[in-house]
């Protein structure tokens, strides 16, 4: 029997409709480089100090009424306190002169009771000037951006069990629709705690619509095209968006013009819809054999070739009986079901959880390399693009296991020799770093390619999803994990290194899926995975055979 690809080799890998689903799909993904990363801009807490009412004081006092403090070996004027008001109104009005007739220490202090005056020299605006999230409520800020990043997590694990469900394009657009909704809702909020659960619905979408642009892809498209869009395709798409919000921030520095310029240009995606297909394995898997035929009839003509009059006749009795069997295994359970998919599973979800760990970890510490935050976004934007690329050519030409192993180590040995590395080089230190941020993006992109390629049609956005959630959880624990330097400043790289090169030996227990076409149904999953490491051979020597009409 005929698998799919052979079936629609008649059509070519790139033709007119591979072309338009190609690149209508990564500019989908844009949007997402803006999500991942504007909270950079409109979470950041700008200079301040207590507001002082223009009250009638001496020059001198008006200069001196605000306490200086050290921090972080700088003396800086206090952002929390001031002296009292009416003391200093007595003192001024007496014509005492602070530093020579009075002994500031000596002073008593009161909290910003009239608000706070923050710099302008970066921001016109942000999220924390707008609500006042400094002192008392500085908790909200780090909170703020959790918040989002709990959103994304709810949204990869049910996108991914509805996707399988309902489909590939509904998914995708109604994710796209909350992405864009909400980012516009946000402008408007009165309170912080109406724009937070605006930010958690626009959470929802932000990961979901990736995953779901990235299936619908990859089961599209067949061949090298289909490795080229997994890869390097849809990251590009994610690092164009990610260059562009540094640019926009840097014209448009106030938080509300910000995302009013980031969510409008979205509505220019609500032609998609009659441009993209729904994908036909998806429509196979679900037993919907004519609207299948109907998308490739449509993608025939779009690419002037010939369509065969029956165009999946090798779809036989026997594959409908097993997509039917698989429908019914649709949902998260399914990935644990049966030793080889239970182990699967398992060590997907740790090589994703390490690779987003030290992605997000190293892409939040690369932001504070540089005096200028758009500076810092821009650059850390930038590495992505070789490391996409490097990841494209890895899986053009690399087998599946190596890649992620290879980059695993490449990622974690230059966080250990930082530790070699004295502090006055910060040339090297900071070249060490890239190289480890560079490794963990290049597996972090391999990772969304290979994951489809191991699971059948029927689990396979299921499992992208519920990976993803699993991951997700590395970005909430990142800024947490920096924080760890503040007790031995090397903390962080070495709990990253380590948990890398465990990774990178668990790693080698996946599957091989290179240069093999993607499985349609559960048995031809089971096939497929020729790993036989002993954990492994003792648990299917427990369990009974699958035979080709078994659920499992």
């Amino acid at each position: 029997m005929k698998d799919y690809e052979e079936i629609v080799a008649f059509l070519d890998q790139w033709g007119c409709f591979q072309k338009a689903v190609f690149f209508l799909l990564c500019a989908s993904i844009i949007p997402n480089g803006f999500g991942a990363f504007n909270l950079v801009f409109l979470t950041d807490v700008p200079d301040h100090h207590c507001f002082v009412p223009d009250l009638n004081f001496s020059e001198e006092w008006r200069k001196s009424i605000i306490p200086k403090t050290v921090l972080n070996g700088k003396q800086e004027l206090s952002r929390c306190s001031r002296y009292r008001l009416d003391v200093v109104q007595n003192l001024s009005d007496r014509g005492f002169i602070p530093g020579r007739d009075i002994n500031l220490t000596d002073l008593e202090e009161e909290r910003c009771v009239d608000g706070w005056s923050y710099s302008t020299d970066v921001y016109l605006s942000t999220v924390v000037t707008e609500f006042d999230l400094v002192c008392s409520d500085q908790w909200a800020q780090p909170f703020t951006t959790s918040v989002f990043f709990i959103g994304v997590l709810v949204g990869s694990f049910f996108s991914g069990q509805l996707s399988d469900r309902y489909g590939r394009k509904p998914i995708l657009f109604a994710t796209m629709a909350a992405q864009t909704i909400f980012t516009f809702a946000q402008v408007f909020s009165t309170s912080w705690t109406m724009f937070v659960i605006l930010l958690f619905f626009n959470g929802l979408g932000q990961i979901s619509n990736f995953v779901a642009a990235l299936v619908l892809g990859a089961e599209v498209l067949t061949g090298n095209v289909r490795i080229l869009y997994s890869s390097m395709g849809t990251c590009l798409g994610f690092a164009v968006g990610y260059i562009l919000l540094s640019v926009v921030a840097y014209f448009l520095r106030d938080w509300k013009s910000l995302l009013m310029a980031l969510s409008l240009p979205c509505l220019a995606y609500i032609p998609l819809w009659w441009l993209l297909p729904e994908s036909p394995r998806w429509l196979l898997s679900r037993g919907r054999v004519k609207e299948a035929e109907a998308v490739i009839r449509k993608a025939a003509r779009w690419n002037k070739v010939q369509a065969p009059t029956v165009i999946f006749e090798t779809y036989s009795s026997l594959q409908v009986k097993e997509t039917k069997s698989d429908k019914e295994q649709s949902s998260m359970l399914g990935l644990f079901r049966n030793s080889r998919i239970r182990i699967t599973t398992l060590v997907l979800c740790l090589v994703h959880f390490t690779m987003t760990t030290g992605y997000y970890s190293l892409s939040f510490n690369t932001a504070q390399l540089h005096a200028d935050p758009y500076m810092s976004c821009f650059i850390a934007a930038a590495v992505e693009i070789p490391a996409y690329v490097s990841s494209w050519i890895a899986l053009r030409f690399l087998p599946r296991r190596l890649s992620v192993s290879g980059t695993l180590i490449l990622g974690s040995l230059p966080l250990f020799i930082l530790l070699l590395v004295p502090e006055d080089l910060f040339g090297v230190s900071l070249a060490l770093e890239m190289v480890g941020k560079y490794a963990f993006t290049t597996g972090a992109s391999l990772m969304f390619a290979y994951t489809t390629e191991l699971y059948p049609t029927s689990l396979r956005n299921t499992a992208t999803g519920t990976t993803t959630t699993v991951s997700r959880a590395g970005s909430c624990i990142s800024p947490f994990l920096l924080s760890l330097g503040g007790y031995f400043s090397y903390l962080p790289y070495v709990t990253i290194g380590s948990l890398g090169a465990v990774t990178a030996f668990v790693a080698l227990l996946l599957p091989e899926t290179f240069k093999q076409p993607l499985p349609e149904t559960l048995q031809q999953m089971h096939e497929r995975q020729t790993t036989k490491c002993p954990c492994i051979q003792k648990a299917e020597a427990s369990e009974p055979a699958v035979l080709p009409d078994s659920p499992l």
